[in-house]
């Protein structure tokens, strides 16, 4: 009895469909004028969250991706811009980059 069931409890994770192993990211590049969307994308967050997690999150991720790390010029400055976005710094100026 119990052989017949474990059989079938078997051939039933066989038929699930796969997820993917591994966690899914972002794929696409960054657009020309950062959208408060794109910037939660990158920190991590929510677009609607408070700005103490904002402040959190942005140092997590530039720790991460510091260029005194070894990290990219232009990752440290799309976080900068990224951390702006959402705390409503931003005066609609493009990156340096």
């Amino acid at each position: 009895m119990a052989g017949k069931y474990g059989i079938q409890a078997w051939q039933s994770f066989k038929a699930r469909p796969p997820r993917p192993r591994s966690r899914r990211f972002y794929e696409g590049g960054f657009q020309p004028t950062m959208t408060r969307r794109e910037a939660a994308l990158i920190l991590g967050v929510r677009e609607s969250v408070a700005e103490d997690k904002v402040r959190e999150a942005h140092r997590r991720v530039m720790v991460a991706n510091h260029p005194d790390a070894g990290g990219s010029h232009y990752l440290a400055s799309k976080i900068n811009e990224a951390k702006d976005v959402m705390l409503r710094k931003s005066k609609n100026t493009g990156s340096a980059f």
